[in-house]
């Protein structure tokens, strides 16, 4: 099964170009203008990047993520608790499932409404990642 591009619509070049999505096979690829060359990249490697990225900050960020999660669903018992830890323990295979399946239209509107926004260059490094409401370190 192929892979498909997890931030289909959110990921924008340096100059603030909307990347397209195509594929080729089985594969979703970014494409990226690179003044007029139009360069294909494996939307894994960009989605990988962004997705190993936002795992660092819910995991430096735990504590705060749990009662964040407890807050939202109006519990705080030891089951509940224990049922967000698990799932926090297991983002490595939720990522994998991402990957293969893609976010859902309507997830990927709500994020981009919420300005979440992916900025690669032309070979597909991410250069920054607009997260709102996340504090960077030193802020």
């Amino acid at each position: 099964m192929g892979r498909e591009a997890v931030f289909a619509g959110l990921v924008v070049d340096e100059y603030d170009q909307p990347v397209t999505v195509t594929r080729v096979g089985p594969d979703a690829y970014y494409v990226v203008d690179d003044q007029g060359f139009q360069r294909h990249i494996p939307s894994d490697y960009v989605d990988r990047q962004v997705l190993m990225t936002m795992q660092e900050t819910v995991l430096s960020n735990r504590e705060a993520v749990v009662e964040a999660m407890l807050s939202y669903l109006g519990r705080d018992d030891l089951f509940t608790k224990a049922a967000i830890e698990a799932s926090l323990g297991q983002m490595g295979e939720q990522m994998e499932q991402l990957m293969t399946q893609g976010l859902p239209e309507a997830a990927r509107q709500w994020l981009g409404l919420m300005g979440f926004k992916v900025v690669v260059d032309i070979h597909g490094d991410v250069v920054d990642l607009e997260m709102p409401g996340v504090v960077e370190e030193g802020e």
